[in-house]
């Protein structure tokens, strides 16, 4: 994100000479500095992030079906014992 300098004497002059008081001038200065300075998301960030996403989503349905399949062979296994211990 690229810097703009805001000048917020400028801004407090501009703002005083179209008969705002001083001191709500001031307020405001700061006010909007602060807004001009708080980051946002732009579209490529939450594309990025989307895809980031959707990535760790993936892992996480690979784990799944791993550990479901695991657990299939092994119960397969345990009952294919168990029936033939019986005959």
């Amino acid at each position: 994100m690229s810097a703009v300098t805001f000048d917020t004497l400028k801004y407090v002059e501009t703002l005083k000479t179209a008969g705002v008081p001083e001191p709500q001038a001031k307020v405001q200065s700061e006010a909007l500095k602060e807004v001009r300075n708080t980051e946002v998301a732009t579209k490529h960030d939450l594309t990025e992030m989307e895809l980031k996403v959707e990535a760790k989503l993936e892992a996480v349905k690979y784990e799944i079906i791993k550990w479901n399949t695991a657990t299939l062979l092994a119960a397969t296994g345990i009952f294919a014992a168990i029936v033939k211990f019986w005959h």
